[in-house]
């Protein structure tokens, strides 16, 4: 129970609307405990009424002190009247069905709160849930699987949300019942009370086995689904790998195992309450038993009337639903208390990359200096960056070659602070970036990554992304720059096709360029693209660098990839090795060092000469 602590804050957010619904479900449950002894009364008149038309005796009705007050007026109203046998009948028939339409109303009023105010806490803790996904690392997001996330955010946000609804609204409405009930009922008979309630004790232990049980298996199916959303996930993504390797069957065959396990755990639950009800229906069964067993002695030794066990009755069936949902709202409870243990897990994770203590927009120029930079990845203990040093002047055009794993990539991630150095810094304008917001940061430098990502939108909006008020003039000369355009006006719907699931309709080389042109219709002081023309062919990686050389224009630009552009006139080439700069220079310069960039340039040459098959 510890754990739903953390949704207390929504419960004193709608406290009014929490507050008043349990003011309705407490008047709904007056109205729903006067049904009682009204019938209680309706039998003591009949009975006394036959005794007395068949010349007998009857036994004593009970004061009117037992009665509730509201009860007691109808009473004397009816005792003031003298009214017939048949039209006692028909007045009291009246009066349960309109005390039964007061509660039906009022029950209306207790669901259009409660169950509303837990609807909008689901909305509140869905979007809690989702911002705190927006701010948590790279790192986080490389050790959690999507499907996980997302079985956390749909799934145990519903468990919670019954909680702080249903659950939250029953287990008020069985204590308004079970506390009106046992107050009429000691009032009325103690003793008789007693007997009636005796299995009570039974149940209650009943519950409190069954619960601890209900815990252990709610975490193991929680945890078990969450396998299966990740297993589902990761089919649909990689629906098109699983194909093309004719492996349905396989995944198949892992789904529906990972599949039965969640089965297995669900039905041992289901299993467990299948037993459970049952015998909660009959504890209560048994203490009807003793109400008419007990009330018949008492009866017959003139201690009671027969309205008394006909109200008593009437009270343990009232009672049948609120103690059986006993079981049904601890249920309710243990698991939402599951799931948001596994909600905590994550609100509680506080990202490693964040704004430092006195951080300010920093509106920069591109000026760039990395100081005796030093990276290892947390996860694998793999050292990228080994004392880097490099400084780019504002505007400067430069290049990073290297290698595959030489610490390119690591470069960009650094600099967008996606990972914080482990020793040196990384200057904008003279100033750390550790000192600027990530917002004001990563707002000045346009970013294509290598591993372009385009969302289930349009063209246009996947250009547009983050900037709602560009025109639709910018987009397309964005498009134009990145060599893109003609493509695009070729489609029927133009720059409305949507592009599908990370791009899916499109070409490797598209999805590339319609990314550059996202990244070009930034007005960013950095452009820092990441091997982003690796799927585009020789011609159109042409066209794309003599555009990319007006598109700078006095823009910073690092430009990452493995390949040699001899078409752009770079300022500076770095050529990476094991995280450190071992050649740096212009094109001609690097050709006469012999080292690994002439090397490079030699292979490329030889097999852009290779005639094609």
């Amino acid at each position: 129970m510890r754990h739903l602590r953390a949704v207390n804050k929504y419960f004193w957010k709608y406290r009014w609307r929490f507050l008043l619904g349990i003011l309705f479900i407490v008047i709904s449950n007056y109205f729903g405990i006067l049904a009682p002894q009204v019938t209680g009364y309706v039998v003591d008149m009949v009975e006394k009424r036959i005794v007395q038309d068949a010349g007998g005796h009857a036994a004593a009705v009970r004061e009117r002190s037992f009665y509730d007050p509201l009860v007691q007026g109808f009473i004397r109203l009816m005792e003031g009247g003298h009214p017939d046998f048949s039209t006692l009948v028909m007045i009291c028939g009246m009066v349960l069905l309109f005390l039964a339409l007061l509660r039906g109303f009022f029950m209306f009023l207790m669901r259009q709160t409660v169950i509303v105010m837990s609807r909008h806490i689901e909305y509140d803790q869905k979007n809690e849930v989702y911002r705190h996904y927006q701010l948590l690392d790279a790192r986080f997001y490389k050790t959690h699987s999507t499907g996980d996330l997302m079985s956390r955010m749909a799934e145990d946000v519903s468990k919670v949300r019954m909680y702080t609804g249903p659950a939250v609204m029953y287990l008020v409405n069985l204590v308004c019942v079970i506390g009106f009930s046992l107050f009429y009922m000691f009032r009325k008979d103690a003793l008789l009370s007693l007997y009636v309630l005796s299995p009570l004790p039974i149940l209650a232990v009943a519950i409190y086995y069954v619960n601890s049980m209900v815990n252990r298996r709610s975490e193991q199916i929680q945890a078990k689904l969450s396998e299966l959303t990740t297993n589902a996930q990761e089919s649909y993504s990689g629906i098109r790998v699983i194909k093309s390797f004719v492996q349905e069957s396989t995944m198949f065959r892992f789904f529906a195992a990972n599949s039965e396990s969640y089965r297995k755990s669900a039905v041992g639950l289901a299993t467990i309450e299948a037993v459970y009800f049952p015998a909660i229906g009959l504890l209560i069964g048994l203490s009807t038993l003793l109400t008419i067993c007990m009330g018949g002695i008492y009866q017959m030794d003139h201690r009671i009337t027969g309205g008394t066990i006909a109200e008593f009755i009437v009270y343990i069936n009232m009672l049948t639903f609120p103690v059986s949902a006993i079981g049904w709202v601890a249920n309710m409870i243990q698991r939402a208390a599951a799931s948001q243990k596994r909600l905590n897990e994550f609100l509680q994770t506080e990202p490693s990359i964040r704004d430092e203590a006195g951080a300010e927009a920093h509106p920069g120029k591109g000026a760039i200096r990395f100081d005796k930079l030093s990276f290892t990845y947390p996860d694998t203990g793999i050292r990228a960056i080994d004392a880097f040093d490099l400084e780019i002047q504002a505007g400067e055009k430069v290049a990073i070659i290297g290698r595959t794993g030489s610490g390119k990539s690591t470069l960009a991630q650094l600099l967008l602070r996606m990972y914080d150095p482990d020793k040196g810094s990384i200057q904008l304008d003279g100033q750390d970036i550790r000192g600027i917001t990530l917002k004001s940061l990563r707002s000045q430098v346009a970013y294509v990554p290598q591993d372009v990502f385009l969302f289930s939108d349009t063209i246009t909006g996947n250009i547009r992304f983050g900037q709602e008020k560009l025109t639709l003039e910018k987009v397309k000369e964005a498009a134009q720059a990145a060599a893109v355009a003609s493509e695009i006006e070729s489609f029927p719907l133009g720059y409305d096709t949507i592009v599908g699931e990370r791009g899916v309709t499109l070409s490797g080389g598209q999805k590339q360029r319609v990314s550059i042109a996202r990244a070009l219709s930034r007005n960013a002081d950095i452009l820092l693209l990441d091997d982003c023309l690796s799927a585009v062919d020789a011609r159109t990686e042409k066209t794309i660098l003599g555009n990319l050389a007006e598109a700078m224009g006095n823009r910073t630009a690092i430009i990452i990839t493995h390949r040699i552009f001899t078409l752009f006139s770079f300022d500076r080439i770095i050529v990476l090795e094991d995280g450190r700069i071992i050649e740096e220079g212009r094109h001609e310069e690097l050709l006469a060092l012999h080292g690994y960039y002439r090397e490079l340039w030699e292979k490329q040459r030889s097999m852009d000469d290779t005639p094609a098959i």
